[in-house]
């Protein structure tokens, strides 16, 4: 085989923390390679290396990749396509950034170019034996239906999708993949599989930063990363084994948790109720006919297939969809439009979602984060309440991230990330909880501990639930109740 790159010793440091360290890694052409350890573990900054996006600070790397003409390449950019777990489109000028509610605002949201017109605007790699079209990555990809649809507007599922058709739309030698089943439904997922085998087949070399869970057929060899090192490199066949011989038991301080939820009970006769709801966007149905009643102390799981209209009917409940006062909308005994404002709604709701992720400044350090939960805004924008900042640093410690507390939100994990917009919900004790896919990026013992810590808090408090997720493994013991959305209508 021939080899296509290899990391001599590196070592990378990031605001001054050493998050790779003396590392070596080498990867031979067909060879493909699943990336796989703790969260925190350098997976994400290693890729990030590979790809030629993150300097070093020590050690060397070497390129051998080949021209047209066989000859070694003098840029190893056009090789190597990345697809990361965050995005970053811009409006049709090209200008500036998307926000968080704007997908909701139907004015706003033209601003962005669809799915097709954002994958023309793709840079191929003329150069490359390895071929894959427009139509053939459209179809693979199964975008065929988003074509027209504005990038702003597609699910977090269908935005992973058009971002790996971005990738090979580059015809890589080398593909570069982070964490891609996140955010994916059961049976995009089952296709995953084949699709990697596909492009596996095509010519294409992959190494994937994934769950230890979630490695395609195609994969053989597993490196495992532990504190920005490589603790070791085995065979699929073997990690595997060694991973069912350790299950995940995790450990909840209930008494701890007890003293940060309190004795608070919320006193309304109903959460939410939904009367014959229709959301459409020009001609588009996103949601029909939707009732939906939630009564106080309900743990609802909500489920669907990327695109079913889930984030949309939770934009609802949350105040972020402006169609909210064109419909038979109650919510918290308040029916919508009759003189509440929008940070009424909030105030009572504990929210964390991809989206939410994905467009959350980063600026702030981790427990203003937090203490930013209390005023419902996206980051801290006042001085900071001594008693409120020492709340955010218990459930930070009930979290088990205290450590990053002074740490700029940018510069911890994308786990730690996620876990401090969790614990940003929280930290206020609401009267409703809205977790869309709160385990995204987190790893098995994250998860396994999470949902603990969700399944303690409803057990001490009339707390309502509602939680997303297309994995069924992660819905905590505390759901009894589910509503379940096909293209917008509920399904028995």
């Amino acid at each position: 085989m021939d080899t296509l790159f290899s990391l001599n010793s590196i070592s990378v440091k990031l605001s001054g923390n050493t998050v790779i360290n003396n590392l070596s890694f080498s990867a031979a052409n067909g060879q493909h390679w699943a990336l796989t350890g703790p969260s925190g573990s350098g997976k994400s900054v290693l890729l990030q290396v590979i790809a030629g996006n993150q300097s070093i600070s020590s050690g060397k790397i070497d390129h051998y990749f080949l021209d047209e003409k066989g000859l070694p390449a003098t840029d190893f950019h056009p090789y190597i396509a990345f697809a990361g777990s965050k995005h970053h489109f811009k409006n049709l000028s090209n200008t500036a950034n998307f926000y968080y509610q704007q997908r909701y605002n139907s004015s706003d949201s033209e601003d962005a170019l669809t799915a097709e017109q954002y994958l023309r605007t793709i840079k191929t790699n003329t150069h490359s034996p390895i071929r894959w079209e427009l139509e053939k990555t459209i179809e693979a990809l199964n975008l065929q239906h988003l074509r027209d649809k504005q990038v702003i507007k597609l699910s977090n599922g269908e935005t992973k999708r058009l971002m790996i058709a971005a990738a090979l739309l580059k015809n890589p030698t080398l593909l570069l993949l982070d964490n891609p089943l996140t955010g994916l439904d059961v049976n995009t997922r089952a296709y995953f599989n084949q699709l990697i085998t596909q492009i596996s087949a095509s010519g294409i070399t992959l190494i994937m930063a994934t769950s230890a869970h979630e490695i395609p057929d195609v994969i053989h060899n597993v490196a495992v990363l532990d504190n920005g090192a490589i603790s070791q490199t085995l065979n699929k066949k073997k990690f595997l084994e060694n991973l069912a011989s350790h299950p995940e038991k995790p450990q909840v301080d209930a008494e701890a948790l007890k003293s940060l939820v309190g004795t608070s009970q919320h006193n309304f006769q109903k959460i939410v109720a939904m009367n014959d709801v229709v959301i459409r966007y020009g001609e588009k149905t996103i949601l029909n006919h939707v009732n939906w009643n939630i009564n106080p102390g309900e743990h609802w799981a909500l489920l669907g297939a990327n695109g079913a209209g889930k984030s949309t009917l939770l934009s609802l409940i949350n105040g972020d969809n402006p169609q909210a006062y064109a419909n038979d909308i109650v919510l918290f005994d308040r029916k919508r439009g009759s003189g509440e404002s929008i940070w009424d709604i909030k105030n009572k709701i504990g929210f964390v979602s991809p989206e939410l992720y994905q467009y959350f400044p980063a600026d702030n350090s981790c427990l203003q984060v937090i203490e930013s939960g209390y005023y419902d805004t996206l980051g801290l924008f006042r001085q900071s309440i001594p008693a409120r900042a020492g709340l955010a640093l218990q459930w930070m410690k009930a979290l088990e991230i205290d450590k990053y507390a002074r740490v700029l939100l940018k510069n911890v994990p994308a786990s730690a990330q996620r876990l401090c917009l969790l614990a940003r919900a929280l930290i206020k004790n609401p009267a409703l909880l809205i977790f869309d896919e709160p385990c995204q990026g987190l790893d098995s013992h994250q998860q396994a501990h999470f949902k603990a810590v969700v399944d303690t808090i409803c057990s001490i408090s009339n707390v309502t639930l509602i939680y997303v997720t297309h994995y069924q493994h992660e819905i905590p013991n505390s759901v009894d109740k589910v509503l379940k959305l096909d293209k917008g209508e509920v399904v028995v």
